[in-house]
């Protein structure tokens, strides 16, 4: 039993490790890229997959606890080399749009439509990149009509 509690909390500290350098790319090559107003803990908050991270700290936990250690080494060098990989601009940037970006879409709010990319949807508010008027507009979530 407690070599199973090993394993989760294992898999929960190096998994937390790999989603720390994943979110900081994101938040340092592209939230900050676009001047997005948005706090590190709040990224890593509304975007973390509750079911994606149970699943890799139950795989990285099995791996350190019960496989190899060369085996545990390469597996969990290679999820951190991947994960910080995002620090650099050009992976970074394009992990966040992935992720965060919604290309070509059309946004109606009581007065007026828009037309571009969705940069990043936040909680009460929407950054937005409008094709017409050539910038970055912050758009109320309360003003906007349907589905964006």
């Amino acid at each position: 039993m407690s070599k199973i509690i090993q394993m989760i909390l294992t898999g929960m500290f190096f998994t937390f490790i790999c989603d720390f350098f994943l979110f900081l790319g994101i938040k340092e090559n592209y939230i900050n890229k676009h001047d997005i107003a948005l706090y590190y803990n709040v990224l890593f908050a509304d975007h973390q997959s509750l079911l994606i991270f149970l699943m890799f700290t139950l795989i990285i936990g099995y791996v350190i606890i019960y496989l190899n250690s060369k085996i545990a080494l390469l597996v969990v060098g290679l999820l951190f080399t991947l994960s910080a990989s995002t620090l650099f601009p050009t992976i970074g940037s394009y992990v966040g749009e992935l992720l965060l970006m919604k290309k070509d879409i059309s946004i109606q709010t009581d007065k007026f439509k828009y037309h571009g990319d969705l940069l990043y949807n936040g909680r009460k508010t929407i950054t937005f990149y409008d094709y017409e008027l050539k910038k970055v507009i912050i758009l109320n979530k309360n003003k906007i009509q349907g589905n964006y």
